[in-house]
């Protein structure tokens, strides 16, 4: 056991005696190097959160300059720091393992002689876990300049030391990539099959036996003999109805469904406006509802079980007794056929686009009989849940592996633990 000295960070704690405590100053170099004319012929880099990505024709997102003349070069071996938002930024560092050129907003730094670049990637991915460098700024923006990250310190083992521990968790990471990769292709699978099961059995019933037929509908063009299409308003009236003061906020979450807002913010953490005063903008929502929120057209529609007020920007559906089942439609508006459906409806359909009334009233529904619309959505309760339980436990080892992959660099790099003798 190695003896242990404290390190004076109070997010390292003790280190190994023989290991230093430099400022980062003393291990890097800060290096900015425009590539001007020669951007043509240089690779486009990107910081992702899987390190420096190689970025080719087509595949740039967002606006794209005419010209990259203002980036700057990137060298193999070349730390990247993302030094600006780093209270919410997605992204903090990476090594680059190829030659090229990236965002002037980004920093890049040469790692000294007596520094191992594989080691400090490792270690700033530590740094990155939980923020460390937010309380190093004073700024709105939580970012930090490049000289305010020279001057901030590191701990530095010996150049054998970091090559051992480097190599041990190049070897282990990768093991565990492996691992977190095949859960997300299950993960992946179990969605795919989740919304297909929901689309069939909402679309085709769950009779295997049923004839089907031409249902003359684009969105659906088989359906069985004894559904008939109609129109959306011979099922579903609007509620205009005011909301009265005192009565609970709402929030339409896809994740949540139709969720009070007190509820919803200490779920997630978030912030949701809410009305203290001109409760005359809010609209009332009683249980067996359906919700058309801004979201509708990528998560289909919301159905509350609650009763309560939501923002006057969403529109309710008051579904008809003698038709409709609510909690077999809560699955039916969810289905991937009827997203897709509504999405067709508009052409400008984008990230956060409001949908309206007027889109849902252009596609049709069916008339189904209460009693198999009951069977479906007990079916779907049961069979969704199973999928569901299913996917929770694999999310559980996937968050699990995850963890233990940060807490293991964290030990490794930090000096807790040393790299076993056999690797």
């Amino acid at each position: 056991m190695q003896e242990k000295i404290d390190s004076g960070i109070d997010w390292v704690g003790y280190i190994p005696k023989n290991w230093r405590v430099l400022r980062n100053k003393h291990n890097f170099l800060l290096e900015k190097v425009v590539v001007g004319t020669e951007w043509e012929d240089t690779q486009l880099l990107s910081l992702t959160k899987n390190g420096i990505k190689a970025i080719n024709d087509g595949e740039q997102t967002g606006k794209v300059p005419t010209s990259f003349a203002t980036y700057q070069k990137v060298k193999k071996n070349d730390l990247v720091m993302c030094l600006f938002d780093l209270d919410c930024s997605a992204v903090f560092s990476g090594l680059s393992s190829i030659d090229g050129m990236i965002s002037p907003a980004y920093k890049c730094f040469k790692c000294k002689s007596h520094i191992y670049p594989q080691y400090v990637d490792y270690y700033f991915q530590t740094v990155f876990e939980g923020r460390k460098y937010m309380r190093y700024s004073k700024n709105v923006r939580y970012s930090i300049s490049a000289d305010e990250f020279l001057s901030l310190p590191i701990i530095v083992p010996s150049m054998e030391e970091q090559v051992i521990i480097a190599s041990f968790l190049k070897q282990r990471c990768e093991e565990i990539d492996e691992l977190t990769s095949n859960i997300e292709k299950q993960l992946a699978l179990l969605d795919e099959y989740r919304k297909s099961v929901i689309t069939e059995c909402v679309t085709r019933g769950i009779d295997d036996s049923k004839e089907m037929k031409d249902s003359g509908v684009a969105w659906c063009p088989v359906i069985p003999t004894d559904w008939t299409v109609t129109n959306p308003k011979a099922m579903f009236k609007l509620r205009n109805q005011k909301a009265s003061e005192g009565e609970r906020q709402l929030t339409a979450s896809q994740e949540y469904g139709i969720i009070y807002q007190d509820d919803y913010m200490e779920i997630t953490g978030s912030k949701v406006v809410t009305v203290e005063k001109d409760f005359s903008i809010l609209k009332h929502v009683e249980p067996n509802d359906f919700v058309i929120s801004m979201r509708s057209f990528q998560g289909g529609l919301e159905f509350s079980e609650l009763s309560g007020s939501i923002s006057s920007a969403y529109v309710m559906l008051i579904p008809d007794e003698q038709r409709v089942y609510p909690p077999f439609f809560r699955w039916f508006f969810k289905s991937s056929k009827y997203i897709n459906a509504i999405q067709s409806t508009t052409n400008l359909v984008r990230d956060g686009q409001a949908m309206r009334y007027a889109n849902f009233i252009k596609v049709p529904l069916f008339i189904i009989p209460m009693d198999e619309q009951k069977r479906i959505a007990e079916y779907l309760d049961v069979t969704v849940k199973e999928i569901d339980d299913i996917r929770a436990k694999k999310q559980e080892q996937l968050d699990d592996l995850l963890q233990y992959k940060k807490s293991m660099i964290f030990e490794y790099v930090t000096g807790k633990k040393e790299v076993p003798v056999n690797g």
